[in-house]
């Protein structure tokens, strides 16, 4: 290798390593450039979020200020209806007459009062107490292959006994023989 070609080897390798070293510097700005981007859009997606979550919360309010306003107890009792039966909350274990007041927007006394006058279950708890029953009834006719353990829990009872003591009381016998009366043929 002659002494010219070394040079321009040498004259190469220093430009190659001018080109390395702006390429670098470059890709340093571009990532850095990224990372602000990237904290950028985080922020953005979490000022959406923010304002989705705000939104429903301000829809919710506007929804129990009107269920507050209703005067008429029998539109009241409709909506109760129409709730459970839209979100089936009823079939959550924890969910309670306070929750329920909370969901209509109006307090626990309106809502204790609304059922000693208007409903035939004296209490709130009554009410959610037999939708779960009569959901229980219904899964013991429909769904022969559920344990009666399966059932209390899709129907939201928090112990199997207390789903036998209710279909007792309803039905007058346990839930086992309550299944038996309508899966004989099956």
């Amino acid at each position: 290798m002659t002494e010219k070609e070394i040079k321009q080897m040498q004259a190469e390798i220093e430009r190659l390593r001018a080109d390395n070293a702006r390429l670098q510097s470059e890709m340093i700005r571009l990532v850095s450039r990224n990372l602000d981007l990237s904290e950028r859009l985080e922020e953005d997606v979490e000022m959406r979020r923010r304002a989705d979550v705000a939104r429903m919360l301000m829809l919710e309010n506007i929804e129990r200020q009107r269920n507050a306003d209703l005067q008429d107890d029998s539109q009241l009792m409709a909506l109760i209806d129409l709730k459970l039966e839209e979100k089936r909350w009823h079939l959550n274990p924890d969910f309670d007459s306070k929750q329920l007041a909370e969901l209509l927007g109006i307090s626990q006394e309106r809502l204790a009062r609304l059922f000693r006058n208007k409903s035939i279950y004296r209490t709130p708890e009554a009410y959610i107490d037999n939708l779960r029953t009569m959901n229980a009834m219904r899964l013991l006719r429909t769904q022969p292959n559920y344990s009666i353990a399966a059932i209390s829990e899709a129907s939201g009872f928090n112990h199997v006994r207390t789903l036998q003591r209710r279909i007792m009381d309803v039905a007058g016998m346990t839930p086992a023989d309550y299944r038996a009366l309508f899966t004989r043929d099956m």
